[in-house]
């Protein structure tokens, strides 16, 4: 009777299939395949993920939204927080100048930073008055986002920018066209690093061609209704 040999009884294979060195290369043969075929599958799944997190859009951000890159204006309203001190835990309102006011420190831009730059502004002030001041700045309200509505149209005035906002939206809170409105020449107005872009629009487009010239507006924008 013959007495398997070791590497069969681990490679799992007869000594009577064709011997144990046979037999050890069909199963390491076997395990190879299946090891190829399963980083295979890996690699194509992955790469599929990865062209689709490339393709997909991003959202774009609102102009208005409370996020970390905010940067505050006039007329929003802050809570400043140092931590431990009650006299100097605040509610205040940008001033129209950009400032805010501050016992011990007096004024202190905010127009133009973001919460976390203006909180290390007041933190620094602070350190020639408190040993080592932790500063924190929440935006509560943001008013200083705003679009401008003039000429023909119902209500014509300033408006808050709370979002996305197109023309076609703005002009519906302006309350719609006067009867001696020019639907056709319509004029968006924007402030462009320094310079005035000017954009016609006519609004039977922006309803029966797909919302062609119907734009999301940005803070400062004017529509201009003749």
């Amino acid at each position: 009777m013959q007495i398997p040999e070791k590497n069969d009884i681990l490679s799992g294979w007869n000594v009577k299939s064709g011997g144990s060195g046979g037999g050890l290369v069909k199963a390491r043969w076997a395990v190879a395949s299946v090891l190829s075929v399963v980083l295979f599958s890996w690699m194509v799944a992955k790469g599929a993920a990865a062209e689709e997190g490339v393709n997909r859009p991003r959202p774009q951000p609102s102009v208005s939204q409370k996020g970390p890159e905010y940067r505050m204006g006039p007329e929003d309203v802050l809570r400043i927080s140092v931590w431990e001190n009650r006299d100097l835990t605040l509610d205040l309102v940008v001033r129209p100048d950009g400032n805010i006011s501050m016992p011990l420190i007096q004024d202190v831009m905010a127009e133009g930073r973001t919460a976390v730059e203006l909180a290390e502004q007041i933190q620094q002030k602070l350190t020639a008055f408190i040993k080592e001041p932790q500063v924190s700045v929440i935006v509560l309200q943001i008013n200083a986002p705003k679009f401008y509505v003039i000429g023909n149209v119902v209500r014509p005035g300033t408006y808050p920018l709370r979002g996305e906002t197109s023309v076609l939206q703005a002009l519906s809170l302006a309350g719609g066209f006067t009867q001696f409105a020019s639907l056709k020449n319509i004029k968006l107005i924007r402030s462009i690093a320094g310079r005035q872009e000017v954009r016609r629009i006519n609004y039977n487009k922006l309803i029966d061609d797909g919302g062609e010239g119907n734009y999301f507006l940005g803070s400062g924008d004017t529509i201009v209704v003749p």
